[in-house]
């Protein structure tokens, strides 16, 4: 990822390179000890959690608002925000490559259209685009979507058959299902809570296995994959493992889960969140 790096991490704390600018951010499941404590001096911005939602930057002189940095073949537009994010994961980097090559090989077989849902800044929907798939991109922050067509373009995607949608998840699913439409492939990343577009609730634990159900029902006869990922803390790669598969009884196929990681040259390997995928046999 010639735009990320994981530098070190410990004490509770992660410290990252995007691009030029090194960033210090917690990490509650980091309890080692720092191997590097003399890097933790050039950060050029540190994030302080209050509570349990927000925060507070401090930023060294000269750290701009927003900047870019190109992280496994895409490039995203990278703004420090209240809640600490940076408008990427990284460590789902591993996945978009994944995605790649299973659209690829989907594409041997024709035409391949993804779904994919709660989307954020369009690490996965470029992946796919990118390898010959018609995505259907949707999340319900316009922000958010607005922000992915950015990166898009940044990526020099701009071209590419991508579907931008702004709305409630829930909603969206009921109303493909009426529609008869169908996918090759789907990918969902939910957060742990979120708002759709008519201030309609999500909590992960209350309604991913309603989510999953729908997304399931949108699976075409000749659907190659769908690959779910979670930051949502206690839930486990089997329980990701089992939630999908409960979701794909009569589905064919191979059923893989694991950690996302953010690993580094000289850095303990950091687990940020899991996934699990079923790819079709």
């Amino acid at each position: 990822m010639e735009g990320y790096a994981l530098l070190d991490s410990g004490g509770g704390r992660k410290l990252e390179r995007f691009g030029p600018y090194i960033m210090d951010r917690p990490a509650a499941q980091v309890l080692w000890k720092r191997r590097r404590p003399e890097l933790w001096e050039k950060a050029d911005a540190r994030f302080e959690r209050v509570g349990d939602g927000d925060g507070n930057w401090s930023q060294q002189p000269g750290l701009p608002a927003r900047w870019t940095a190109r992280i496994a073949g895409v490039s995203f537009h990278i703004a420090p925000t209240p809640f600490g994010h940076l408008g990427v994961f990284p460590e789902q980097a591993p996945l978009w490559e994944e995605l790649r090559t299973l659209v690829s090989d989907a594409r041997r077989q024709g035409e391949i259209k993804v779904l994919n849902l709660y989307a954020y800044s369009g690490g996965a929907t470029l992946a796919c685009a990118r390898a010959g798939a018609e995505v259907v991109h949707l999340d319900a922050s316009r922000p958010t979507v607005a922000q992915a067509r950015e990166n898009a373009e940044l990526s020099g995607a701009s071209g590419l058959k991508i579907h931008w949608v702004v709305e409630d998840v829930l909603a969206f699913l009921k109303r493909e299902l009426k529609r008869g439409h169908r996918y090759q492939g789907v990918v969902l990343d939910p957060p742990s809570f979120g708002r759709g577009t008519r201030g309609e609730v999500f909590k992960i634990e209350r309604d991913v296995v309603e989510v999953l159900a729908l997304a399931a029902q949108l699976l075409a006869p000749d659907a190659r994959f769908m690959l779910l990922s979670c930051h949502t803390p206690g839930f486990t790669p089997t329980t990701l493992g089992n939630l999908l598969g409960n979701c794909l009884p009569a589905k064919k196929g191979s059923l893989d889960c694991g950690e996302m990681l953010l690993s580094g040259a000289d850095a303990l390997s950091l687990p940020s969140g899991t996934w699990a995928c079923w790819k079709a046999s």
